[in-house]
Parts: structure tokens; C-alpha cells; sequence
């Protein structure tokens, strides 16, 4: 891994306890099970598959994934946050490896679905990134790809907290439908999801989520698109 690579990794060494934190909190919980339902209803993992979880941080969305019984190689930069995921997943099929997004070690063709959970938004050349999960992904396999929405309040939020000089905030580039759309050839299927925000209350969260889904909103925080790779 390169020096530059490492100090990236080093970034989000402070963070799995935070970061899993979050999501036990009321609105924390609501925000798993949203963008959980909508990775799995994109990705449809199934038993015996070999699925590439990139970014895995600490394994948050990994055991969903797990519980349909496929094998699983997580990757991440941050080597605590992997020490987590695979202490998570100690009774799956589960592998934890060190590397980067941008230069996969593995060769082409070796998974049968590739999935990142808000990760791309931590690189800057989104097409070259997407372009390795396609490269490691077989022919008719399934790439689903998640970020921060760049139209939603929570991103402006977000924004506001990284001119403050948040440390993680601050690295973040916030992309679009029509951006993330664009970053490869093949078809793609949009959805978001997250179209309360994080100050609303947790009783009244549910009913604007269906509203928002029930519009058909393109503005919801969690932005999920899924290609088929030809």
C-alpha cells in the first residue's frame, strides 16, 4: 500500500467505535435498517456466492449480506476497522484484507457480485474505481455502488461541518443521481432511500421515509445504484 493510501487508512483508524455507536442510536437504527433494506433489495445475495465487500469498514452491513450465507472477502484501508468486521463475522465465511479501492488485488473476473457501501465518495476519480469492480467482477455479475447524495440535506450538512474542519467530512466528495449514473456505460438502476433527516424524530422518521419513497424522490440521502456487468 502506498504512503498515500496508508495515510487515507489512518484516517478512519480512530473511528469503529464511533462509527458503530451511531448506529445504535434511535435515528442510527432507522438509517441501518433503510439503507440495509435497499443494499439488499439491489444486490440479492445468495448462498454460495462470492461477493467482494469493498470498504467493509467494520462490518456493519457486512453481516447482512453474511446472512444469506455467501463467502465474503472484505477490504478496507483501515486495519482496526477490519480487526472489528472480522471480530463480527468470526462465525461467517468471511475474509478481512488490507487494500484500495482504486487497485484491487484481485484478478479479473473473481466475484460473483461486488457491492461498496459509501465509500467512492472518499476517491476522486469515481470512473477508474468503478471501472476495478467491474474488472473483478464476472460476466453477468451484479456491481452495487452507495454514497452520500449530493441533493440531499444531508450532504449540506455535511458540507458545513467540513468547512468547520471535520476530519472525515472534509475528504468527501458528494455526487449526484446523474454523476454516479455517469461513471459507467452499462444500465443503471438508481434508488435512495434516507429522506428524513437526522434531527427528526425517530416516531415520526417511518412515515416520512414511505412519503418520500411513495414520490418517487431522487433526494434521499443514501443514493444506491446496481449495473450488470455484460
Amino acid at each position: 500500500m502506498s504512503k498515500r493510501n496508508n495515510k487515507k487508512g489512518r484516517l478512519f483508524d480512530s473511528w469503529p467505535e464511533k462509527y458503530d455507536q451511531w448506529f445504535d442510536t434511535p435515528i442510527g437504527a432507522l438509517v441501518k435498517r433503510y439503507e440495509s433494506e435497499l443494499l439488499l433489495d439491489l444486490l440479492r445475495p445468495k448462498q454460495g456466492e462470492k461477493i467482494l465487500d469493498v470498504g467493509c469498514g467494520t462490518g456493519v452491513f457486512t453481516l447482512d449480506i453474511l446472512s444469506f450465507d455467501p463467502y465474503v472477502i472484505g477490504l478496507d484501508m483501515s486495519l482496526p476497522m477490519l480487526v472489528r468486521a472480522g471480530h463480527k463475522a468470526r462465525e461467517y465465511p468471511f475474509r478481512g484484507i488490507i487494500g484500495d479501492m482504486m487497485s484491487l488485488p484481485f484478478s479479473d473476473g473473481s466475484f460473483d457480485k461486488v457491492v461498496s457501501m459509501t465509500a467512492i465518495e472518499f476517491v476522486k476519480d469515481a470512473q477508474r474505481t468503478v471501472k476495478e469492480l467491474f474488472r473483478v467482477t464476472r460476466g453477468g455479475g451484479r456491481i452495487v455502488v452507495t454514497t452520500l447524495n449530493s441533493l440531499s440535506l444531508w450532504a449540506d450538512r455535511r458540507m458545513h461541518e467540513a468547512k468547520k474542519g471535520h476530519s472525515i467530512f472534509e475528504k468527501i466528495i458528494f455526487r449526484s443521481p446523474d454523476e454516479i449514473r455517469s461513471i459507467a456505460s452499462a444500465n443503471a438502476v438508481l434508488k435512495t432511500a434516507i429522506h428524513f433527516q437526522k434531527d427528526d424524530d425517530p416516531e415520526e422518521a417511518p412515515e416520512i421515509e414511505r412519503e418520500g419513497r411513495k414520490r418517487g424522490s431522487m433526494t434521499g440521502a443514501f443514493l444506491a445504484v446496481r449495473w450488470e456487468k455484460p
